[in-house]
């Protein structure tokens, strides 16, 4: 069954409560979306912890309910 993208932002969030979260359902067939994810509490990691940091929160749902995901992540622009 195919997950919601209301279900995905949720998750992420909860799990990085600062992040700001864009959904895009890229196929139309809630399997393949698109997120951007943009945090300051990423700010100093690598984009490949970024990245772990979202999987962790989507609960091993990569590749089952979620087929694909196009991730981006990033810092809040304009802060120093």
């Amino acid at each position: 069954m195919p997950m919601a993208a209301t279900e995905i932002e949720t998750m992420i969030r909860d799990a990085i409560p600062d992040a700001q979260v864009e959904i895009t359902d890229l196929a139309g067939d809630g399997d393949h979306y698109a997120a951007r994810v943009v945090a300051e509490s990423f700010r100093g990691i690598s984009r490949v912890e970024r990245t772990r940091r979202v999987y962790a929160a989507l609960g091993g749902r990569m590749g089952g309910e979620l087929h694909a995901l196009q991730l981006t992540t990033a810092v809040p622009a304009g802060v120093v």
